[in-house]
């Protein structure tokens, strides 16, 4: 397996993996957010995870937040925002190698803190990362009022 930097010529392949992991998010939004990534290499990284024939399995996303984020004493902070690994790749350390190359960033960019986040009802991410030496910090619930 091998980890590496997604380009511009990887769009089309980021793409595919990313409906996978949002698949409510429309495909000219996926887009805008992949040129916007692509646009601040200094803020945004996008690895792509390739199998032993070199086709695209799994992808993670990370982003230098300077914003407060929940549990952190730092900033930046690293954040993990979306990680994917097709199903009949995973069990094999995708996501962990993953991961670990996220954090090899993160450090890179002068950070000491990396930091993630998971559906309330995710049990399987719950698990994923604490496996990997994540420790949750809190748990919140994020309410919306629309104003007329």
């Amino acid at each position: 397996m091998l980890i590496r930097v997604a380009t511009e010529a990887d769009v089309d392949t980021w793409l595919r993996l990313r409906t996978m992991l949002w698949p409510a998010t429309p495909v000219d939004e996926h887009r805008s957010e992949l040129a916007r990534q692509l646009a601040s290499p200094a803020r945004f990284v996008a690895l792509l995870a390739l199998d032993d024939s070199g086709r695209a399995v799994g992808f993670a996303e990370a982003a230098l937040r300077n914003d407060f984020v929940n549990g952190c004493a730092t900033s930046p902070v690293a954040f993990l925002e979306g990680i994917y690994v097709e199903p009949k790749a995973q069990r094999r350390g995708t996501a962990r190698a993953l991961c670990a190359a996220v954090e090899r960033w993160a450090a890179a960019q002068g950070c000491t803190e990396l930091a993630s986040d998971a559906l309330v009802e995710n049990g399987a991410s719950h698990d994923f990362h604490r496996s990997i030496g994540f420790a949750p910090t809190e748990r919140v619930i994020f309410y919306r009022k629309e104003l007329s």
